[in-house]
């Protein structure tokens, strides 16, 4: 039996309430995250494996690694956007811990984030990490799979050359065969699903392109994806009673939030089963819109960077720059001048790729050496995983216990931590009386020693004036004793050389 441990924020077999997402950030910061390392967990699924989840934040302790050689032999690493700036801190971890780990080491689908002109520049300031992590992963490899040729590019300007372009393992959920693209008709009744990223802001004009379409389509909803907005949902907050607004769906005060048209998905399973129910879904998250296309639902991509254009470039997604696109963009034309028909008809040369990587890298798939992913569904199918978050509207829907307990937690913190630092104010405010004290009675002892020296000066320059008279006296009675010799001297005529 192989042993994977694979990284992610939770086992696909956990079942978590939606407090546990928020509390313990199962999601990673993006339920996208859930779906690619979920589709990486079902792919490595064999009878032969055991998978294990190793959560999705790193700790990089000598005890750790060394756990980790003893009980695994091999360790998988999904990734996504990792060559980032922001992920700058958490890969120099990741990369700490990969050099303690004597096992293989296989990191699926990593990406390069830059700009939608593939512009790296931004990237330079973390090349040495990036440097450190892929030399880590290829002494343990026989190659780095990444999302696509940008990633594959800036990887090898760096001198690396065992890159494999694989994509997004998120695409790979049922395996060689991609579910058929429902076709439809939009109209004023259909269901659309939106999905934003708030760094596309400046980009395009996302949140004008939302309210356009929410005034013509009363039945959308916004899925959103990031832990901050689960947090709103559970939360709430003041932005109604304050009179607080923004263009972006980012308080109550919102419309799509006072309509309840915001969800929050947790698990990918219930996630794309909810997308099943729609007509069309559109928007900048790649994962959002992969979710929808993995349901049958037609779906279009704006592209806003590197990390969502390179993945639509590789597998042939529908998509469109986003700034190209105005304000009052219509979702029915995105439809209407979508062709999914490339991407499916590359699925399987893509799929081919993949297994291709794991068979280089040591590793089986389930849909070559296994069942093809029948029994990891129908335990997914039996569990009763929690449906995408609503607005909470106030009343109890049985988080009730968990907010006032959070709420008293964050109180007796905080009390604790105004504690411990009144008492390191105290602490402080001591050592400095002490070291005033200490400074006083040093500049007493100094302000003593300068008068003594004062004294001493001027002691010192009462002997020096003594003595200046003394020489003075001594000139004069000198100058009386010699004077007159020196006047009979000068008054000798001159050449009188008698002696008398």
């Amino acid at each position: 039996m192989k042993r994977i441990l694979i990284r992610s924020g939770k086992s696909p077999f956990r079942v978590a309430r939606p407090t546990e997402f928020i509390h313990q950030d199962l999601i990673g910061t993006n339920t996208g995250n859930l779906l690619f390392s979920d589709s990486a967990h079902k792919m490595l699924t064999t009878p032969d494996t055991e998978v294990t989840s190793n959560g999705i934040r790193t700790d990089a302790s000598p005890e750790r690694a060394a756990e980790i050689n003893e009980r695994y032999d091999v360790f998988v690493v999904p990734l996504a956007n990792a060559f980032r700036p922001g992920f700058q801190a958490a890969l120099d971890r990741l990369t700490t811990l990969i050099e303690q780990l004597t096992i293989p080491v296989v990191v699926f689908g990593v990406g390069a984030q830059a700009t939608a002109d593939y512009d790296t520049e931004s990237l330079r300031p973390m090349a040495a990490s990036v440097r450190r992590f892929a030399s880590a992963v290829l002494d343990r490899s026989a190659s780095i799979g990444v999302r696509g040729e940008l990633t594959a590019g800036y990887l090898k300007s760096l001198g690396f050359h065992d890159v494999d372009i694989i994509g997004c393992p998120s695409m790979f959920l049922y395996g060689a065969t991609f579910p058929e693209i429902r076709a439809t008709e939009l109209s004023a009744d259909s269901r659309i699903a939106v999905n934003l990223s708030p760094d596309a802001i400046p980009v395009g004009d996302i949140s004008g392109m939302a309210r356009h379409a929410w005034e013509r389509y009363p039945h959308l909803t916004y899925y959103a994806q990031n832990t901050v907005d689960a947090e709103l949902l559970l939360w709430g907050d003041t932005s109604i009673e304050s009179g607080h607004e923004d263009p972006f769906p980012l308080q109550l005060s919102h419309t799509l939030l006072r309509e309840n048209k915001v969800r929050m998905p947790l698990d990918p399973a219930t996630w794309i089963d909810e997308l099943r129910g729609y007509d069309f879904a559109y928007g900048t998250r790649i994962h959002g819109n992969v979710a929808a296309l993995l349901a049958g639902t037609p779906s279009v991509v704006l592209t806003h960077d590197s990390r969502t254009l390179e993945l639509c470039r590789y597998f042939d997604i529908p998509h469109r720059p986003l700034t190209e696109l105005p304000a009052d963009t219509d979702p029915r034309d995105l439809y209407d001048d979508a062709d999914f028909s490339v991407m499916i008809k590359g699925h399987g040369a893509r799929f081919e790729r993949i297994t291709a990587f794991l068979d280089r890298n040591g590793l089986q798939n389930t849909y070559t050496h296994g069942d093809g992913g029948a029994a990891f569904d129908a335990r997914i199918s039996a569990l009763d995983l929690p449906p995408s978050m609503p607005v909470w509207d106030g009343s109890d829907d049985g988080q009730m216990r968990y907010r006032l307990s959070r709420l008293r937690e964050r109180i007796t913190t905080t009390d604790a931590k105004l504690q411990l630092q009144a008492q390191k104010r105290v602490r402080s405010t001591k050592e400095l009386r002490v070291r005033l004290r200490t400074a006083e009675k040093l500049a007493t002892a100094q302000a003593r020693q300068l008068d003594a020296m004062r004294a001493e000066l001027e002691a010192t320059r009462k002997q020096l004036a003594a003595v200046e008279r003394r020489v003075t006296g001594i000139e004069r009675r000198a100058l009386i004793r010699i004077g007159p010799a020196l006047r009979r001297r000068t008054r000798r005529p001159a050449g009188d050389d008698s002696t008398g």
